[in-house]
């Protein structure tokens, strides 16, 4: 099962979901595709999509996922990386009106750079990536918020 989150963005994300079914249509999805879509209204015969999910029934639907589509939102990318899903990440771009600015591409950037997911840059190249999955090995993803922890603490013991 492939699952698409799209977040709780206010703006709509139908050109990822565009695409998607696009290569369902083509035969190149052949999984089910769960779409958690937040505001964006997308009618497809496709794919399950549901607006808005309750957290528990979310964790659940990613621990049975086999691929993760997600916007560049950190939780949504960090939620599939702890429980060691293969994840694709498409930023949500201010010139199409998904986004008040373009911040998910540093986040998407900074993630594909140290091995982590696959950063999606060119939606036409779904394909190519989806035919290529398989063979992506994704680095066992490491928090770091006990080091985050410990510098803020370090920060407020010296004031």
């Amino acid at each position: 099962m492939i699952l698409v989150t799209l977040g709780t963005q206010d703006k709509s994300f139908s050109r990822l979901l565009k695409a998607i079914d696009n290569e369902i249509e083509k035969g190149i999805i052949k999984d089910e595709v769960i779409v958690q879509a937040g505001m964006t209204k997308y009618k497809s015969n496709n794919m399950k999509i549901f607006d808005l999910i309750a957290a528990d029934e979310l964790n659940e639907l990613i621990k049975k996922c086999n691929i993760l589509i997600t916007h560049g939102g950190v939780g949504s990318i960090t939620t599939g990386l702890k429980n060691s899903k293969k994840v694709i990440g498409v930023a949500r771009l201010k010139k199409y009106g998904e986004h008040t600015n373009d911040h998910q591409i540093q986040i998407l950037e900074n993630f594909d750079k140290a091995g982590y997911i696959i950063y999606l840059q060119d939606i036409n190249k779904l394909e190519e990536v989806l035919k290529n999955i398989d063979s992506f090995e994704p680095k066992k993803y490491k928090s770091n918020t006990k080091s985050m922890i410990k510098t803020i603490e370090e920060y407020i013991d010296n004031l």
